[in-house]
């Protein structure tokens, strides 16, 4: 499989495997979740189990074009219709979660739940996001920008195989894992930068597999060969990231929010860690982030 440098070679690729994913959605009451859910009837990458106001749902015009892919499960109470869809999943009724107009405490509180919930025992519950940039000549991965406030040693770990695999899905056969800091220079006033050098001897030793990390790194040299050469960094990343592990949750949200605002990038991302893939876009997220999402989804869904 050539590796997906794109959104439009994702897109093109999911219709080759002609194959519709399942999808539980809660309470998709807005404008931008019906635009993903109707581009992706459209492309032919999915079928939805639509779980709310009905009075709503049935509303939109994408349910009338395709009657044959979608079902709608009548749930006024948007706690009771995540819990709803969490048990689907549970019972194999559906290949991928995804939020509507919920609040994501409130969902998260029914994927979390240690007895009827989506995530196993001993997972760590993470979010890797996947942007397009105009300036740059493949797809950027990222973590965390969304879930764990201040990773731990394992944490960190655990946020890697998950980028690994969802790299592999992509057709990256060996991806190249930058460990984000301020500076290159490892300091003990920034543990996370002890954290990086512990990982680079795992991944040295083999533990990773086929895969190249190196760090502490900042975000320019990690992306941009020009600027290791200048700074005289010798690094196998060779500025040609396709992974960055930030230090924490501040860090990478700044970072989502920067470039997409700034540099008009495309955005999709996932939970990791449930039993499925989980669409958790932002409520203020727009219906072409939300169709990237799902179209990730899609992708990495077993």
């Amino acid at each position: 499989m050539e590796p997906i440098r794109n959104f439009n070679q994702l897109t093109a690729h999911l219709q080759t495997l002609k194959k519709r994913k399942r999808v539980a959605v809660v309470c998709a009451n807005d404008e931008n979740t019906e635009y993903a859910i109707a581009r992706a009837l459209e492309e032919g990458i999915a079928e939805f189990l639509m779980i709310g106001d009905s009075t709503v749902l049935e509303k939109y015009p994408a349910l009338k074009k395709y009657p044959e892919f979608i079902s709608v499960i009548h749930v006024e109470d948007s706690d009771e219709a995540a819990r709803e869809a969490v048990r689907i999943v549970r019972e194999g009724g559906a290949d991928i979660l995804m939020k509507g107009i919920i609040n994501t405490d409130n969902l998260l509180h029914a994927i979390l739940d240690k007895e009827k919930g989506l995530l196993p025992k001993g997972k760590v519950l993470t979010h890797l996001a996947v942007m397009q940039i105009p300036t740059y000549d493949k797809l950027l991965f990222f973590s965390d920008a969304a879930v764990i406030p201040r990773p731990t040693l394992q944490q960190r770990i655990e946020m890697i195989w998950y980028a690994i695999n969802t790299c592999r899905h992509f057709g990256i056969e060996q991806p190249r894992i930058s460990l984000i800091h301020c500076t290159e220079k490892v300091s003990a006033k920034f543990p996370h930068s002890l954290d990086y050098v512990n990982i680079v001897e795992l991944a040295e030793a083999g533990e990773f597999g086929n895969v190249i990390i190196d760090g502490p790194l900042d975000v320019k040299t990690s992306c941009e060969r020009t600027s290791g050469n200048i700074k005289g960094i010798v690094s196998p990343i060779n500025g040609e990231a396709d992974v960055l592990i930030f230090p924490n949750i501040e860090s990478g949200n700044a970072f989502y929010k920067a470039v997409s605002l700034f540099s008009h990038a495309d955005m999709a991302g996932l939970l990791q860690g449930p039993v499925c893939p989980v669409v958790l876009p932002s409520r203020s997220d727009s219906g072409l982030s939300k169709y990237y999402s799902l179209a990730m989804a899609c992708l990495t869904s077993n």
